[in-house]
This record gives C-alpha cells, sequence and structure tokens, in this order.
C-alpha cells in the first residue's frame, strides 16, 4: 500500500509519518508539502502514485482539491486534523499519527 502525507512545507509532520510508516511491512510512505518552498513539492506524480492520501489539515486538502481536482476522484483522501504544532519526531506527534493512520491500514491496529 503507497500512502502520501501531505502538509505545507514537507519538513516536519509529514516527513515524521514518512519515516514512522517506511517501517511498516508493506507499506510505501512518501510525504510532500503544498507550498511553493517545500522540501518536496506534491506533484502529479506523487498523487498518481499513492493509494491514500493523507493531509496533515482541511486546507491541505483544499489545496490538492484546487491542483490535482479530477485527478482526486478515484483517490482515497484522508484529513488528519494535526496541527502544525510539532518537531519533526517529536513523540507526541508519531503516537498521535500512528493512532489517526492505523484505523486506514488493513492488518494494522495500535
Amino acid at each position: 500500500m503507497k500512502l502520501l502525507f501531505v502538509c505545507s512545507r514537507n519538513r516536519l509532520r509529514s516527513p515524521t509519518a514518512e519515516a514512522v510508516f517506511s517501517d511498516y511491512e508493506g507499506i510505501e510512505a512518501l510525504s510532500a508539502g503544498t507550498s511553493v518552498d517545500a522540501e518536496t513539492q506534491v506533484s502529479t506524480d506523487l498523487v498518481e502514485w499513492a493509494d491514500i492520501i493523507f493531509a496533515m489539515e482541511n486546507h491541505h486538502r483544499d489545496k490538492l482539491r484546487n491542483r490535482f481536482g479530477k485527478l482526486l476522484e478515484t483517490k482515497r483522501m484522508v484529513v488528519l486534523r494535526i496541527p502544525d504544532n510539532y518537531t519533526y519526531m517529536d513523540s507526541e506527534l508519531v503516537e498521535i499519527l500512528k493512532k489517526k493512520v492505523c484505523p486506514h491500514l488493513p492488518g494494522y491496529v495500535l
């Protein structure tokens, strides 16, 4: 299963999610940002690649819909509602990610 995690600048939340879920068997995880100054900017290729797209906040989902509208019609998108209050690999962020993402992954529970 291919997971794409999206936040704004791709520096804290989505790279943490990528690191955490890349260790799960049967999971491929990547991350990207919606801002022009993102470390890795979300692209058509990444959206096409993903089975599930996890947006950190509603405004990330909205930006994705505005930019990739038609392409997202066949994609599953989940808004995690995780604010930009954490540092990279913050232990609280890791636990929140696991709690919110695992229910969407068949066979994975906390």
